[in-house]
């Protein structure tokens, strides 16, 4: 589905991946996060469903929104107090239910063939990010990981987007971001980059409404979907 690119699509020498929901589902590791920490306070747990609505905008935002879910919302100290007793057991949680996405080793090993040069942006904090990674071996196709605190804002914002650019040296005329979510959509938007949206993602709105210049069933779709955006260009 073409909803019209901001900008005309030329061929990508990049691609920056989003992280959850887009190359791994770890929607399943970040609920038992949740629920830990949630039980350490005397909380019942939140369910999966629950949870993955939750999941973008970083950790502060998860525990605020698991904490305002389980009707004891926190502000301000309170709320820092909890993110910082969140963030040695979100580290507990990385990889145990996390899975991979269909197609991602496909899909990464097709393009590093290519010769394109690839990156993850993410509002995952950066060890964390490359913790799963490390651990699915996919690092050795990525040239720059750019987690949620190595920038001043997160997604929506374009900063770990233009972070990674910088560190794979392309232009945003050159490369294509590839998402789940409507803040990949505005982060590329911001940044000077078409984007592409996969169905099976977290986000609670349906893709096609996001603004995305292309949607695809999934990753093993995106090479023909990067062909038809450069045929429309």
């Amino acid at each position: 589905m073409n909803v019209g690119m901001s900008r005309p699509f030329r061929s990508s020498k990049a691609i920056l991946f989003d992280l959850d929901g887009t190359l791994v589902d770890s929607a399943p590791d970040i609920t038992a996060a949740v629920n830990e920490l949630l039980a350490s306070r005397e909380l019942p747990p939140l369910r999966l469903d629950q949870v993955k609505a939750m999941i973008g905008g970083g950790v502060r935002k998860l525990v605020e929104r698991a904490f305002a879910a389980s009707g004891a919302p926190l502000l301000g100290s309170a709320l820092d107090e909890a993110n910082r007793a969140m963030a040695p057991i979100y580290r507990r949680h990385l990889t145990g239910l996390t899975r991979l996405m269909p197609g991602v080793r496909e899909v990464l090993t097709h393009f590093h063939l290519s010769g394109i040069a690839m990156g993850v942006v993410t509002n995952k904090p950066q060890l964390a990010a490359r913790e799963i990674l490390l651990h699915f071996g996919l690092t050795e196709h990525l040239g720059a990981i750019v987690g949620g605190d190595a920038v001043t804002s997160l997604k929506p914002a374009p900063d770990a987007l233009l972070l990674a650019l910088d560190q794979l040296q392309v232009e945003p005329r050159d490369t294509l971001m590839v998402g789940d979510s409507g803040a990949d959509v505005v982060a590329a938007r911001a940044a000077g980059m078409p984007v592409i949206l996969l169905r099976g993602g977290y986000s609670q709105i349906a893709v096609e409404e996001l603004g995305a210049d292309l949607v695809c069933d999934g990753l093993l779709d995106l090479p023909s979907a990067m062909r038809r955006l450069q045929d429309a260009a």
